[in-house]
């Protein structure tokens, strides 16, 4: 999709206000290289205050990179582009984000099991010229699991930095029956419209 204007977005410097070594991922799969910068930004924001999830995690996305940018431009680094992004997993109006203990993580594998959930991945991208944001969410289907198989899950470390208690595109794959919608907003970032935004953002420069 981003082959007519690759050329333009190869001499930009692109920065992912995030540690997601998955995200960085995604984005060089497409041919773009990115630099990879953790935002400080605290996560902190009340979900009470947003009248949906999809304006939670938005406003998380951008919150992460208008830190970063800010960072960067006092250091006199300033991006040419900042990529934000924030996943969180629902289910019965009840938001999961990364668990901060073994015990919330068997909580919310428990709750997950032979239940549908739905993931949302709020994604910001801002440019000198303007911030574009938007959220795609995915129905996900999880198999039955017993206490057993989560305890064995939760062993190997790989819950306990993703949204909802795993990582779909590892060991945690394996209690997804099904998805509905777009794989890549399981993962973190929703790469069609990702690429679709970057395109509209710089088909005029060509």
């Amino acid at each position: 999709m981003l082959q007519p204007v690759m050329h333009i977005l190869k001499q930009k410097n692109i920065t992912l206000a995030s540690g997601s070594p998955r995200r960085k991922e995604l984005i060089e799969n497409i041919g773009l290289k990115v630099g990879l910068c953790p935002s400080l930004f605290e996560e902190n924001l009340d979900f009470k205050d947003f009248d949906s999830v999809s304006e939670f995690v938005e406003e998380t996305a951008l919150q992460k990179v208008l830190e970063v940018e800010t960072r960067l431009s006092n250091k006199g680094q300033r991006p040419d582009v900042v990529i934000g992004a924030d996943t969180m997993v629902t289910l019965d109006g009840q938001m999961f984000g990364k668990p901060t203990s073994e015990v919330e993580a068997f909580e919310m594998l428990s709750r997950l099991s032979g239940r549908s959930h739905t993931v949302y991945t709020g994604v910001v991208v801002k440019s000198s010229e303007e911030v574009t944001k938007f959220t795609e969410k995915t129905d996900v289907f999880f198999g039955k699991l017993d206490d057993e198989q989560i305890k064995g899950y939760i062993a190997t470390g790989e819950p306990m930095d993703k949204a909802g208690g795993y990582g779909i595109q590892g060991v945690g794959g394996s209690f997804v029956e099904r998805v509905e919608g777009d794989y890549f907003t399981v993962v973190g970032l929703p790469i069609y419209r990702l690429c679709s935004v970057l395109y509209r953002m710089f088909k005029e420069s060509k």
